[in-house]
């Protein structure tokens, strides 16, 4: 009789302790993206993506490991399981949403326009906003304003992303658009002269801008959101992974509730990017 209790009780203890282990997943970044992510001078992914990552990973009891890879792939890379789940400031959209699940927002975010200083164009707000959900006459009128502006340029976007839909939207034909594998190579580009601007992440643009590549550059036009950029920020998972979209939907609400997410977007961003409510 003892040792059958003994057996029970070591059965029991084994199971709870299994049930409290860490569950294992991959997480891929591009690391190329600053101050979203990057490759930090360890050699290890690091910025936004990842604080918010392991902060989520420690809520939901999950063993994380990041991976990095390029942005063109990385779609693919996560439905053929390379890794479980995305965190690269990947923005929500209902594209996305026909191959791959996304968690609830963990940031917002916009875009903008950055062009080499030598070109004359006129003088617009870069601080005015212009949501792209819906176009009204007004915000027509300053997309007109931007064509005429772009057109004739010769400009870079980063492949398979929302600034590449959008910024073949906006002058189609009109203008030569150039699309990288990395926004790297396409500052390196912009810095050589070799293409007269852009379309990117606001904040990645600014790091470019404020280091000693960006001097002869600025932001052109308004911060663009909205439309093909969707709701916000989240995490890309695999459409049968529900489970897992749960988790990570539940570890997001009690980051935002307690100020995690605004402490972590204001150490990387100097302004808070986190959801409101």
């Amino acid at each position: 009789m003892k040792s059958s209790i003994l057996a029970i009780s070591m059965l029991l203890s084994m199971t709870i302790a299994a049930a409290a282990a860490p569950r294992p997943i991959a997480i891929g970044s591009e690391g190329a993206s600053p101050p979203w992510n990057q490759i930090g001078d360890d050699g290890k992914l690091a910025g936004f993506d990842i604080d918010v990552g392991k902060d989520l990973c420690r809520r939901a009891n999950l063993d994380c490991r990041f991976v990095a890879q390029d942005w063109d792939g990385i779609i693919p890379a996560l439905t053929v399981g390379k890794f479980d789940a995305i965190m690269s400031g990947m923005a929500i959209t209902e594209k996305r949403k026909k191959s791959i699940a996304f968690s609830r927002p963990y940031a917002g975010g916009f875009n903008q326009i950055v062009l080499r200083k030598e070109i004359k164009v006129p003088a617009l707000d870069t601080t005015a906003k212009l949501d792209l959900t819906e176009i009204d006459a007004s915000k027509q009128k300053t997309m007109d304003i931007l064509k005429q502006a772009l057109s004739g340029r010769t400009l870079g976007v980063l492949r398979s992303s929302n600034s590449e839909v959008v910024l073949k939207s906006l002058v189609g034909s009109d203008a030569t658009i150039r699309s990288y594998d990395s926004q790297d190579n396409l500052q390196l580009d912009l810095a050589a002269g070799r293409i007269d601007g852009g379309l990117a992440d606001y904040f990645t643009w600014k790091t470019f801008l404020d280091g000693p590549n960006g001097k002869e550059a600025a932001f052109f036009g308004p911060e663009l959101s909205g439309g093909p950029w969707g709701p916000g920020v989240g995490i890309g998972l695999r459409q049968s992974d529900a489970d897992l979209v749960a988790v990570f939907d539940k570890a997001i609400g009690e980051a935002q509730a307690d100020g995690t997410l605004s402490r972590l977007s204001l150490q990387w961003f100097g302004l808070d990017v986190s959801p409101q409510p």
